[in-house]
């Protein structure tokens, strides 16, 4: 519990500050990371509840959409943090789930084909095999 801070730098984004610590006791370093935490909306989920905006939460729906693909920890993070300014800069109180996972299913689709479909299948609870082939038909269209 006793630490003393050894160095402190702030992230290249200026919304992250990196301290290298040192135990008092046992001289051993370690890094602790400090973000400014803001006001975010309440989310309101598809049937009306409302529960407090959660970042690890949608972190991990990107890191299993992400699994075993070639996408790092810190550019899956990046996304979240693009999605998070959007709500932030919209100044709303309470904001529809929905546009949350539109707007994170707008950056997979950028960032990774294959993480955007495996999102969309959780996202969007395709019912059966013809409704995830209608996503991966729109997004050859597209391409083309």
């Amino acid at each position: 519990m006793e630490n003393k801070v050894v160095d402190s730098r702030l992230s290249k984004e200026g919304d992250m500050i990196r301290r290298r610590r040192e135990c008092l006791g046992c001289s051993t370093r370690f890094t602790t990371y400090e973000r400014i935490e803001e006001i975010l909306p309440l989310v309101i989920k598809k049937d009306g509840r409302r529960e407090p905006f959660d970042r690890q939460k949608i972190l991990v729906g990107i890191q299993k959409a992400c699994e075993k693909r070639p996408i790092g920890v810190e550019e899956q993070e990046n996304l979240v943090d693009k999605v998070i300014k959007v709500v932030q800069d919209g100044g709303e109180k309470e904001i529809p789930s929905q546009l949350i996972g539109e707007g994170l299913m707008k950056e997979l689709h950028d960032l990774d084909e294959v993480a955007y479909v495996r999102f969309a299948s959780v996202y969007r609870s395709f019912k059966d095999i013809n409704e995830f082939m209608s996503e991966l038909k729109d997004m050859l269209r597209e391409k083309k």
